[in-house]
């Protein structure tokens, strides 16, 4: 039986270290360097993955980590930092695109580089990819928005569901859920 509190539980799941991080940042600004060394990557590859622009993605990050920066005092030790930022990151997209649709695809904001050589895997890689993102274009909003903070932008399920406002175990289950789907619907196409 889980005695832990819901807050008891993110805070468990931020890690002593990342506290401690929070906690130097505050006295000291030059210490902000380690959170945004630990997070400008899943930041910056979250907003690529929604504008498909290297530039807007990089003005945005930056935007991101200095309102971070300057908002780090008021930041609740309940709440983790990753989930922080990235409710940050959501509202500069929001207020960026209003109503306009990602268009960078999985390939670009992967970038994973590869040590085989065989044009063929390439090839096979590059048509998964390309089925991965029709099936992706059926989905709605959230389910898209779900998968982009699990795989694009790293975050934990207990990040996650502080971000969107529900349960670590209903995320948990959702995600899993359309992973399935997801799966099933690949499987069926390919037959």
């Amino acid at each position: 039986m889980d005695t832990l509190t819901p807050s008891a539980r993110l805070l468990a799941n931020t890690g002593p270290q990342e506290i401690q991080m929070v906690n130097s940042a505050r006295k000291t600004p030059e210490a902000f360097v380690e959170l945004y060394d630990r997070y400008v990557l899943r930041v910056y590859r979250y907003m690529l993955h929604r504008t498909g622009d290297e530039m807007v993605a990089e003005d945005l990050t930056s935007q991101v980590f200095l309102d971070a920066l300057k908002n780090l005092p008021r930041l609740s030790p309940r709440v983790p930092l990753g989930a922080w930022l990235f409710t940050i990151a959501r509202r500069r997209i929001a207020d960026y695109f209003r109503g306009l649709q990602p268009i960078a695809s999985l390939e670009e904001t992967q970038n994973l580089p590869s040590i085989d050589v065989d044009p063929l895997k390439g090839l096979i890689q590059t048509e998964r990819l390309k089925d991965l993102e029709a099936q992706l274009a059926t989905l709605d909003e959230r389910e898209r928005e779900l998968l982009r903070l699990r795989f694009t932008a790293e975050l934990s399920f207990a990040e996650i569901g502080v971000l969107l406002g529900q349960k670590e175990n209903t995320i948990k289950k959702s995600f899993y859920r359309l992973l399935d789907r997801l799966g099933r619907r690949m499987e069926a196409e390919n037959d």
